[in-house]
């Protein structure tokens, strides 16, 4: 809340954050795409309808570091100009949308979410949406659909979703994961955050080991 919404940027921009749900596309100008794009309102959407096989790094964030994945999302959402945001979390995931409510209510039992956080003027809220077993809603756009109330079917791009988003709004859409990596940036700082990783994918990654191995788990 000391930094503008600009300084936000770029320096999710200067971290190097790239979108940990596979297209690896830059989060800070998606971010910058739609806090200079036209209309209001405008969303953020938390993607955690992770279901590639052999993929549960989300869940357990999700299950095990809530608040990380929340702080994410509002630091997203002031960085962008939203006042609302949302959850999508997949239907096998139950426990995962429990413990994530709870999470909710603390966080706005704690001033974190809804009007004027910690008196800065700043409005926001979080609703949390269950999916209903369908792969493709992990597509963004068939997210958007979902949401809305229809068929998860993706839509035709352009327009893209930091233009013509959700309820054809401007829109910063992010998986758990990248989300998790924004509180980080912002308290160690981007030169810090790039200090490990490669030069085109900089900060730590989550990776799931299962099936014929000694020792699965989630590896960071």
């Amino acid at each position: 809340l000391e930094l503008s919404p600009a300084e936000v940027v770029e320096e999710i921009k200067a971290s190097g954050l790239v979108g940990r749900g596979g297209a690896a596309f830059p989060a800070g100008l998606k971010w910058e795409g739609t806090a200079k794009a036209a209309g209001r309102p405008k969303y953020v959407v938390c993607n955690g309808d992770e279901a590639e096989p052999g993929a549960f790094k989300d869940r357990v964030l999700m299950e095990e570091d809530p608040h990380r994945v929340l702080e994410g999302l509002i630091i997203a959402a002031r960085a962008v100009g939203a006042n609302k945001g949302y959850v999508f979390v997949r239907a096998e995931y139950p426990h995962a949308l429990r413990v994530l409510a709870h999470a909710v209510n603390d966080a706005r039992g704690s001033g974190l979410l809804g009007p004027n956080v910690f008196g800065s003027g700043f409005d926001f809220d979080v609703e949390l949406r269950r999916g209903a077993g369908a792969y493709i809603c992990g597509e963004e756009t068939a997210l958007f659909e979902a949401i809305e109330g229809g068929r998860g079917f993706p839509r035709v791009k352009p327009p893209f979703p930091t233009t013509c988003g959700l309820f054809g709004r401007p829109t910063a859409i992010n998986n758990v994961e990248t989300l998790c990596n924004v509180p980080l940036i912002l308290a160690r700082g981007a030169a810090e955050y790039r200090r490990i990783g490669t030069g085109k994918s900089p900060g730590p990654k989550l990776f799931c080991v299962s099936g014929d191995v000694a020792r699965p788990g989630l590896y960071e």
